[in-house]
C-alpha cells in the first residue's frame, strides 16, 4: 500500500513541484495565518537540514545534480517567508509560535544579544561560507570547461585502443557534459545565496525601523515596549530564516568541494583524518603540553586520552591487517598453484591490432606530441563512409620482442602488414628520390615503392622537387587504411551484421523482419556482405541490399548467386567508380567460344567453389589476360573484365591472387546509358 502511494507520488512529481513553486509565489501576495506560517518555517528548516545531510552522503557532486535548481527554489521560498513574516510583524506584532520562540528561547528574550547573534550568522554566511563556495564554484566551472577537450581526447584514445566500448565512451561523454553543466549552474546559483544574505540584513533593518514607527504611531505602544517587541520579533524572524540559509550555504560549499569517491564522506574522513596514528600521537603530546601551561586539564586529558587510545588501536589494527593481507596473499598463491592454469584471457584475438617497437611508442603518447590514436579515429570514420560498416576498435600495444623501429599490423592475430619507421624523419617516396637526395634508403610499406628517409630540414626541398614527403605517423596511418580496405571481408563479423541490420530496422523494419531469420540466417547475410567487401563494393546502401536478398532468398540460399543479384542491384554504384574521364567504360571480354567452355567448368554447388579447368588451358588464359591488362594500363585504362554473371564470381576467385588489380563485372551490372568500349579479347 505504502509502495503504491510512493509510486503515485513519483509519477506526479513534476506536477507537484510545479504547484509548489506556484504556491511559493502566491505566498508573496496572499496573507498567511500565523499557524500556517509556523508550519512553513518548520518545513523550511527541515528541507534545509535534509539538503545538508544529503550533501554529506553523496559520493560525487553529480549524485546531487539537481542541487543548483533546488538551491534557487529554497532561496525563493525563504524570501517569500520573509515577506509573509514581515507582513504579520508589522500588521499585528505577531508572527506565530516559531518566530516567538526564536526571539525568546534562542536569544533569551534579549534583543541586543539576538541582534549580535544574527549579525554573526550573516558575517559567517556572507564572508566565509558563501564567498568561499562562490569562489570554488567559479574555479571548478572554469577548470571543468578547460579540461573538457582533454577528457574528450582521452575517451577517444581509450575507444581507439579498445580499452572501452562505444557504450562506455558515450556514457563518459555524457558525464563530462553533465559536469560542465553542473559546475556552470553552481557558479550562478552561488550568487543567489550571496544575495539572500544581503537581503536578510536589509530586511531586518526595515522591520525594526518600520515596526518601531508603526508600534508608536499607529498602535500607541510605549517607546520601550515598541522597541523591545519589534526588535525581538524581527531578530527571531531573521534567525528563523538565516539558520536554514546557513545550512543550505554549508551544503553548497560541501557539494562544490566534494571530489568523486567510492566511499561516503564519513568513511573518507575516518580513513584520511584518523588513518595516520603518528599524527594522532603528536596531537596528543601537544595537548598534554598545553595542560602543563595552565589550560583546563580535565577537558584536555579527556581529548588527549581519546586521541592516544585511537592511535594505539589504529596501529594495532593496521599491523593486524598487514599480517592478514600477507597470509591471504600466500593462501591465494597456494590455491592458484592447485588450480588448473586459466588461459582464457590469453587466447582472445583482436580483430585489428597494431604492435609497435620500443622507439615508436611516442607516436601514441599525447604528452610527446603523438597523435596516432587520433589518426586511428579518423581512419575508422573514413572507412565507415567508404566501406559501409564501422570497423572494430584497433588495439595498440608495444612489443619489445620486435625491432625498435618496426611495427606490425595484425588482422585476427595474423600479421598482414609490417614496416619500419624513423621518428623525426620524413619518408620521401619516388623512383628518382634516391639519386637526388641523401638519406636512409627504405621502401614504402603500403605500396612497396622505393623511398628515402630524409631529415626534417630537407623536407621542403624534397617536396619542391616533386616528391611526396610524409611523417612517420602518416605512413602507418596510410598502411592501416589500405589493410582495412583490403581485409574488410575478413573483419566483418556476425555481430557487425546484426548491428547494421538493427540500424536499418529503425527506418525499414519490414524488410529486416521479412529477411531475418525466416529467409536467411545472419551467417548467410554475412557471407554475402563479405563477398561484396572482398571485391571493394561498398555496403552502405544496406536497405537496397536487404531488399534484394529478401526478393531472391526465397528461390536460392546459394550466397554466390545472391551476391550476383545484389551486385546487379548495386550496378550503377559499381560501374560509376570504373568510368573514366570521358564517361566511358573500357573493358576486356572473352572470346564467345572460350566463355562457353569456361561455363562448362562451373561448380555444381557453392561448396566446391572453384572452376574446373585444365591447368595448361588456365595458364594460357592467364598469360593472355596479363598481356591484355598490361596493354590496357599502358594506354591509361583501368583493367576491367566484362563477362557472364554465372562466370564472374568463380573466374575472379581463380585470378585474384595473381592479378589483384583486375576488376571483373557482369553484363547485368551495366546500365543502358553507359558507353562501353572493348580494348581487348581474351582467347587461346
Amino acid at each position: 500500500m505504502a509502495v503504491s502511494s510512493l509510486e503515485r507520488v513519483y509519477k506526479f512529481s513534476d506536477a507537484i513541484v510545479a504547484v509548489a513553486v506556484v504556491l511559493i509565489v502566491v505566498m508573496m501576495i496572499i496573507p498567511i495565518p500565523p499557524g500556517l506560517l509556523s508550519f512553513f518555517l518548520i518545513l523550511n528548516i527541515s528541507l534545509s537540514l535534509l539538503v545538508l545531510l544529503v550533501s554529506l552522503f553523496i559520493q560525487e557532486p553529480l549524485d546531487f545534480s539537481v542541487f543548483p535548481t533546488l538551491l534557487l527554489i529554497l532561496t525563493l521560498f525563504r524570501l517569500c517567508l520573509n515577506i509573509s513574516t514581515t507582513r504579520l510583524i508589522l500588521l499585528y506584532a505577531d508572527a506565530g509560535v516559531v518566530i516567538e520562540k526564536f526571539g525568546t528561547v534562542v536569544i533569551g528574550g534579549n534583543a541586543v544579544v539576538g541582534f549580535i547573534i544574527f549579525l554573526i550568522l550573516i558575517i559567517v554566511q556572507f564572508i566565509v561560507i558563501t564567498k568561499g563556495s562562490e569562489r570554488v564554484s567559479e574555479v571548478a566551472a572554469r577548470f571543468t570547461l578547460d579540461a573538457m577537450p582533454g577528457k574528450q581526447m582521452s575517451i577517444d584514445a581509450d575507444l581507439n585502443s579498445g580499452s572501452i566500448t562505444e557504450q562506455e565512451a558515450k556514457s563518459r561523454r555524457i558525464k563530462i557534459q553533465r559536469e560542465a553543466d553542473f559546475y556552470g549552474a553552481m557558479d550562478g546559483a552561488s550568487k543567489f545565496v550571496r544575495g539572500d544574505a544581503i537581503a536578510a540584513l536589509i530586511i531586518i533593518v526595515i522591520n525594526i525601523l518600520g515596526g518601531f514607527i508603526i508600534g508608536i504611531v499607529q498602535m500607541g505602544m510605549p517607546f520601550q515596549d515598541a522597541l523591545l517587541t519589534y526588535t525581538i520579533l524581527t531578530v527571531g524572524d531573521g534567525l528563523a530564516a538565516q539558520i536554514p540559509a546557513l545550512l543550505v550555504s554549508t551544503a553548497s560549499g560541501i557539494v562544490v568541494t566534494r571530489n568523486g569517491s567510492v566511499n561516503g564522506f564519513g568513511v573518507d574522513i575516518y580513513k584520511q583524518l584518523l588513518g595516520y596514528p603518528q599524527a594522532l600521537v603528536i596531537t596528543c603530546g601537544i595537548l598534554v603540553l598545553l595542560a602543563l601551561i595552565g589550560l583546563p586539564p580535565l577537558q584536555i586529558f579527556v581529548i588527549a586520552a581519546a586521541l592516544g587510545g585511537s592511535a594505539y588501536f589504529l596501529d594495532r589494527s593496521t599491523k593486524k591487517e598487514k599480517v592478514e593481507e600477507v597470509e591471504s596473499e600466500r593462501s591465494r598463491e597456494l590455491e592458484e598453484m592447485k588450480k588448473p592454469e586459466n588461459v582464457m584471457g590469453l587466447v582472445q584475438v583482436d580483430p585489428l591490432e597494431i604492435e609497435l617497437g620500443y622507439n615508436l611508442i611516442p607516436m601514441v603518447d599525447a604528452k610527446q606530441g603523438g597523435d596516432l590514436l587520433d589518426r586511428i579515429l579518423v581512419i575508422r570514420r573514413q572507412c565507415a563512409l567508404e566501406l559501409g560498416f564501422v570497423i572494430p576498435p584497433v588495439r595498440v600495444r608495444d612489443n619489445v620482442q620486435i625491432d625498435p623501429n618496426t611495427y606490425l599490423i595484425k588482422v585476427k592475430g595474423s600479421t598482414v602488414g609490417t614496416g619500419k619507421l624513423m621518428l623525426g624523419y620524413y619518408l620521401a617516396i619516388g623512383q628518382e628520390v634516391k639519386s637526388q637526395f641523401e638519406g636512409i634508403e627504405a621502401q614504402d610499406p603500403t605500396f612497396g615503392l622505393p623511398a628515402l628517409w630524409v631529415a626534417e630540414q630537407n623536407k621542403d626541398d624534397v617536396e619542391a622537387a616533386g616528391f611526396t614527403a610524409v611523417e612517420s605517423v602518416a605512413v602507418i596511418a596510410t598502411h592501416l587504411t589500405e589493410i582495412v580496405k583490403k581485409h574488410a571481408y575478413e573483419i566483418i563479423s556476425r555481430q557487425d551484421v546484426q548491428n547494421l541490420l538493427d540500424h536499418v530496422k529503425k527506418t525499414n523494419s519490414a524488410v529486416v523482419k521479412e529477411l531475418v531469420p525466416d529467409l536467411l540466417s545472419l551467417g548467410e547475410i554475412q557471407r554475402v556482405l563479405s563477398n561484396l567487401l572482398r571485391e571493394k563494393v561498398q555496403i552502405r546502401d544496406l536497405t537496397t541490399i536487404s531488399e534484394t536478398l529478401a526478393d531472391y532468398a526465397g528461390y536460392t540460399k546459394d550466397t554466390v548467386i545472391l551476391t550476383e543479384y545484389v551486385r546487379q542491384a548495386l550496378g550503377r554504384q559499381i560501374v560509376e567508380d570504373l568510368l573514366e574521364s570521358d564517361n566511358k567504360l573500357y573493358v576486356l571480354t572473352f572470346e564467345p567460344q572460350l566463355e562457353q567452355s569456361l561455363k562448362e567448368g562451373l561448380p555444381q554447388n557453392e561448396q566446391t567453389g572453384a572452376l574446373s579447368l585444365d591447368p595448361l588451358k588456365a595458364q594460357q588464359i592467364l598469360a593472355n589476360l596479363r598481356s591484355l591488362m598490361e596493354k590496357a594500363i599502358a594506354d591509361g585504362h583501368q583493367p576491367v573484365l566484362l563477362c557472364a554473371p554465372v562466370l564472374r564470381f568463380y573466374f575472379l576467385r581463380m585470378v585474384e591472387r595473381v592479378l589483384p588489380m583486375l576488376v571483373v563485372i557482369s553484363y547485368n551490372e551495366l546500365q543502358q546509358d553507359y558507353q562501353v568500349e572493348s580494348v581487348g579479347m581474351i582467347s587461346i
